[in-house]
């Protein structure tokens, strides 16, 4: 596996597209890993001090995504090194997609990633540089679907990511407007907890759970790992965190999503962050996800979790560990022989699935349908695995060895 992941590595990305905006400090790149069936995907991030690095990293391992979610295309990212919270965000990413659009317009797709919004943000923005959908460019280079097909297949696409979820099983309110986008990348988070004990004959009720991140996808997972009775007994924030060592009900992590801000936990007795990261590690736990920001999680960390009883990670966050290597650096090497970690390309993959799904034909618009298909998704790789390696350790190490033979 080592052999193969240092080849894919080291292997030159095909394209990198570097822009440097001409009216603020901002610089973005898009990094095509490769034109594997003729396309490559992967979302837009923005955040202040990223670099082209991150984004080749990210870029593969959007690939090694694909070998799992479909479609079975090349992986890509972007990525804009500018501050999120900056009041000029809207003009730079204008900016960007109207630079970026001829790709989009070809052969690349893009979404939503970290501080950028897929539906508030990337949809619009970019229809207003004359791409039809963000996914525009798969259609194209991959599927070469006919223009009847594409307008057909391009509208559902469009409803399907952002249809409002109807059903209390896959929303926190019915209440509010939750979509698709903002619920699946955390539902398949949950997911693949919940399919890797039934798989290894156990349970996830009555499991306890530490969540990091409570955006998007931290709140979500947190959410559905509660409903399906694992007891969240702690969550930490990038400002703070709780704590409850018996869990919280799901009605109070319910209510934890319906009022967090924007992508931040906000609570009652919120414990400050110096605190909780120093006591949140050695909180008894059998399941981790992580769910921040990539390259957080520290060997020592792991290893003060392993020594309080924890069982398995789901990899919320892409690239979870502080190594500096794409892939499978020492801190995750040395948390897969000691436990059961779920890799990102599988637990995370729920927002390309949903692409992909939405993309490959003609498909039901129902919840349970839209959530079942990342679900058996999800599954079906973990299966995958179990016939290579039916122990609870080098989960990731197998995994990837199955995905990198896809690749190279």
């Amino acid at each position: 596996m080592k052999k193969l992941l240092q080849i894919y590595e080291n292997k030159a990305p095909e394209i990198v597209f570097n822009w440097k905006d001409p009216e603020t400090e901002a610089e973005g790149w898009t990094v095509i890993n490769s034109l594997r069936g003729g396309a490559a995907g992967g979302g837009t991030r923005m955040r202040e001090g990223l670099d082209m690095n991150e984004v080749l990293s990210l870029a593969k391992t959007m690939e090694v995504k694909f070998t799992v979610s479909g479609p079975p295309i090349g992986g890509a990212k972007s990525g804009i090194n500018f501050n999120p919270n900056d009041p000029r965000k809207s003009g730079v990413l204008k900016r960007w997609y109207h630079a970026v659009a001829p790709l989009l317009k070809s052969y690349y797709g893009t979404g939503g990633d970290l501080n950028v919004d897929e539906i508030h943000e990337v949809i619009p923005i970019t229809e207003d540089a004359g791409v039809w959908h963000p996914q525009e460019g798969v259609f194209n280079g991959h599927f070469k679907p006919t223009e009847a097909d594409k307008i057909n297949r391009i509208g559902q696409l469009r409803l399907g990511v952002i249809k409002v979820l109807e059903s209390n099983k896959y929303s926190p309110s019915t209440q509010k407007k939750y979509t698709v986008a903002d619920m699946i990348t955390g539902f398949g988070v949950a997911e693949a907890v919940k399919h890797f004990y039934d798989i290894h004959s156990g349970s996830v009720v009555g499991k306890r759970a530490i969540v990091q991140g409570f955006g998007n996808v931290g709140a979500a997972a947190a959410f559905y790992l509660s409903q399906m009775g694992a007891k969240i007994v702690g969550i930490i924030d990038r400002d703070g965190g709780v704590i409850k060592e018996e869990g919280f009900s799901f009605e109070e992590i319910t209510t934890f999503y319906l009022n967090k801000k924007g992508n931040t936990l906000v609570a009652k007795d919120l414990i400050p962050f110096n605190e909780i990261n120093e006591r949140i590690w050695r909180l008894p736990a059998e399941i981790f996800a992580p769910c921040a920001a990539s390259r957080l999680v520290t060997k020592e960390q792991v290893s003060e979790m392993i020594d309080t009883g924890l069982e398995v990670i789901t990899c919320g966050a892409n690239v979870p560990f502080a190594d500096k290597e794409i892939f499978f650096g020492p801190i995750m090497e040395y948390t897969d022989e000691r436990l059961s970690l779920i890799p990102d390309f599988i637990s995370n993959c729920g927002m390309a699935r949903v692409f992909a799904y939405f993309m490959e034909g003609r498909v039901a618009m129902d919840d349970e349908k839209i959530f079942n298909d990342t679900s058996q998704t999800i599954r079906e790789a973990l299966l995958n695995i179990y016939k290579n390696n039916s122990t609870k350790r080098n989960i990731s190490k197998t995994g990837f060895e199955i995905a990198l033979k896809q690749l190279i």
